[in-house]
């Protein structure tokens, strides 16, 4: 699963680094001291000679307070809660004995369960709530930042904007909504390819090297991000080569800002946020220069709200009252194995047999398995931002509990 995870490992550096100091409705962002002092004054932090402003490098303990309170560090946009939540009827199962083999060595979900890095975990199999757990100073209102698990959400949208009719199709050219890319290398790259991380444009994407694209560009949007990509060559033919690159999340959010006419985030509580009864509030980072969402990070959300999107895709689009959101096998066009790499979609995550997730740096999962009719979702503080013991632990466990529910 280190593949998975590891492209994600820079995208907040530069991200938090850029954002403005007002959220969008004028309130000034606090520092992380201040969060403390506010919200935590009953947390023992780990030493520390100051607190990092960046959540990939600062302690287990700052994160556990940043995570859970992006929208008052840094600017957000609110969603707010559904005035009719949805139903997600209780009928609990004892989960504890699965085992599972990670890191050479066996687990079960109890002891994974006892982790200091496993925050919350929902296990919602035929539409009820099966198990869940959360950490001592964690709840069922607190809002967790999702990291790349955005990015899945975007192809979401991307898929609402078609069955919307604001695009006509994922093979559309990019510069059909985005006309200042004409003449650039983008100009043979479709929407598709996009998804796909798949557009055949030189990307460096290394988190260590401060000359890299992803350093200089990474936190990009607007024409400031159409710009940058302009002059970059192509190496390879359009949906042939995997390559993660965030700046293309971000484009993703371009396309479909100038093709709807809006920002992502109204079109998200129009589209999905409220329709499908989520019942807390949430909020999403608007990022520099303008002070609006982006594609690729970072909607802060409950961990039975990151289940309901779960729930949402596993229906194909379709709200509880019927409604169609996504067009009619846009989902399983979503999980299917691109021709680049077989283990990545439209901005999913593949699993094999059928099974998919939205990733985020840290261990942020939502797992949905349509043969055994299975959502999990989960907030983690993993030891590091990817390629960690927790973020192994938690795969393994996850495809352990979808065996168990495909095998009753």
């Amino acid at each position: 699963m280190i593949a998975r995870t590891i492209n994600v490992v820079g995208f907040l550096l530069w991200w938090v680094s850029g954002v403005h100091a007002q959220d969008d409705g004028g309130r000034e962002a606090l520092t992380l001291d201040e969060v403390i002092a506010k919200y935590r004054t009953d947390l023992v932090l780990e030493p520390s000679e100051e607190l990092e402003s960046s959540p990939l490098f600062m302690t287990r303990g700052e994160r556990r307070i940043a995570f859970a309170h992006f929208d008052a560090l840094y600017p957000t946009v609110l969603f707010p809660a559904s005035s009719t939540p949805s139903a997600l009827p209780t009928e609990p199962m004892d989960l504890s004995d699965i085992v599972f083999t990670a890191n050479e060595a066996p687990h079960t979900l109890a002891s994974l369960l006892q982790s200091q890095h496993l925050m919350g975990l929902v296990v919602i199999q035929d539409g009820k709530v099966r198990f869940e757990h959360y950490a001592p100073d964690h709840a069922k209102d607190t809002q967790w930042v999702t990291f790349s698990v955005t990015k899945s959400v975007t192809s979401l949208l991307i898929g609402a904007a078609i069955q919307d009719g604001y695009i006509e199709s994922a093979d559309d050219p990019i510069v059909k909504y985005l006309p200042r890319l004409e003449g650039s290398e983008y100009g043979q790259s479709r929407i598709r390819d996009i998804l796909q991380m798949a557009s055949g444009i030189s990307w460096n994407e290394d988190y260590e090297d401060p000359a890299s694209d992803v350093a200089i560009a990474g936190a990009l949007n607007g024409v400031a991000l159409t710009d940058y990509l302009y002059s970059k060559p192509r190496v390879a033919a359009p949906g042939t080569l995997f390559n993660y690159n965030t700046a293309e999340s971000n484009l993703l959010g371009e396309v479909l800002r100038a093709a709807i006419g809006m920002n992502a985030g109204p079109y998200l509580i129009q589209k999905i946020w409220q329709p499908m009864g989520m019942a807390f509030d949430a909020n999403w980072l608007l990022s520099s220069p303008y002070g609006r969402e982006t594609g690729g990070c970072c909607i802060s959300a409950t961990l039975r709200d990151y289940a309901r999107l779960g729930l949402f895709a596993l229906a194909d689009g379709v709200l509880p009252d019927g409604t169609r959101v996504l067009p009619e096998g846009w989902i399983a066009a979503s999980t299917s194995p691109s021709q680049g790499y077989e283990g990545y979609g439209y901005k999913w995550w593949l699993y094999g047999e059928g099974r998919y997730g939205a990733r985020g740096v840290f261990g942020q999962a939502i797992f949905i398995d349509p043969a055994a009719n299975l959502v999990v979702a989960a907030h983690s503080n993993g030891q590091v931002a990817s390629g960690s013991d927790h973020n192994r632990e938690l795969d393994a466990a996850l495809i352990a509990l979808s065996d168990y529910f495909r095998g009753l």
